[in-house]
């Protein structure tokens, strides 16, 4: 198995998944950053930000899965021009390494977002896989998953030899997980804007790692959404979470986010600004049909994630940061002075 973006809080948790399958013999996880997470037998190779020592790995390792956790959908991570590089060029680089000749890759698998479908007034109430986007995508984050999106496509037709699964996931929301809208979330006051009241659907971070390895243990191709049962008005996630909203203008709201950022009270960029105008809901059907069940709607994630804040902000934070440390782990890992179970 080969994860992209172990550094990541996906790549690592994904790690940690499949560490507890026996059957995984090997797992190799690539970033540009070390891990943030323990992990036990995952060997960690740092790499540029287009992954272009991938194939050298792929060849090494006899790599038989992909699963590429490392795309950007959150613009407050980094620039532009820093997403185009992890998020087009990286997969383009993986998609290359994958059908190198005598690749040993069957099985892709591809977490993207439902940010792909945008957000527009003349929206669907749900998203189905292959609904069309309503307009065309302007922001640098929603143009860069079309990039993605059209490589996962072309080598799908390309190599039907491999296996690969797209993955779409909503807003994801939970106990660790940090997102713009978390974070809005997390305010004493959660900014809305005025006159508009959209509708959310979530997915706990729970099962985004469920369906990753759902669709892994099965061999599942194709496109899904992923997102919990439900849609909730904005207005009543805030009640859920405890909280009231203050109404932005709904016009040149990113002159009011741009002192709130620097202020470092929300960042929300223009994609989350769309959603608060008019939300978004995907049809998730088409994996349910396939057998997968959900341990969270929308509404229980919301809760699920606000009983978290309250316990944080209460007990603290808990155990310490994990700290990667290459010489450390190489000698729990390799030195023979170490008891092994």
């Amino acid at each position: 198995m080969l994860v992209t973006g172990l550094g990541t809080f996906w790549g690592g948790r994904v790690a940690q998944a499949l560490e507890q399958d026996p059957q995984v013999e090997v797992i190799v996880g690539l970033d540009t950053t070390e891990p943030t997470v323990e992990l036990e037998r995952t060997e960690y190779v740092r790499v540029d930000a287009n992954y272009s020592i991938l194939a050298r790995i792929v060849r090494a390792a006899q790599i038989d899965t992909i699963i590429h956790t490392f795309l950007v959908v959150d613009p407050t991570q980094m620039s532009r021009r820093a997403m185009h590089e992890v998020n087009v060029i990286g997969t383009m680089n993986l998609f290359a390494a994958a059908s190198a000749p005598a690749s040993t890759v069957r099985n892709v698998i591809v977490k993207s977002s439902t940010m792909v479908y945008g957000c527009a007034p003349e929206d669907p109430v749900w998203f189905r896989e292959d609904t069309p986007r309503s307009r065309t995508a302007r922001s640098g984050v929603e143009r860069s998953l079309e990039a993605v999106e059209s490589y996962v496509r072309d080598f799908a037709e390309d190599n039907p030899h491999v296996n690969v699964a797209l993955l779409r996931f909503s807003n994801v929301i939970g106990a660790e997980i940090e997102t713009p809208l978390s974070r809005a979330l997390e305010l004493p006051v959660v900014p809305s804007l005025l006159g508009f009241d959209p509708r959310f659907q979530f997915v706990h971070e729970v099962d985004v790692i469920r369906s990753m390895l759902f669709v892994l243990d099965r061999n599942l191709p194709g496109v899904f959404n992923v997102a919990g049962d439900g849609l909730l008005p904005w207005s009543e996630v805030v009640r859920i979470c405890g909280k009231r909203t203050v109404a932005l203008p709904p016009w040149g709201t990113q002159f009011l986010t741009v002192p709130m950022a620097q202020l470092r009270l929300v960042d929300l960029p223009d994609e989350y600004l769309q959603l608060l105008r008019y939300g978004r809901g995907v049809d998730n059907s088409r994996l349910k049909d396939l057998g997968f069940r959900y341990e969270f709607t929308s509404a229980s994630a919301v809760e699920a994630f606000i009983e978290a804040v309250r316990l944080r902000s209460t007990i603290g934070e808990g155990a310490g940061v994990y700290r990667y440390e290459r010489d450390v782990e190489q000698f729990f890992r390799h030195s023979p002075a170490v008891v092994r179970d």
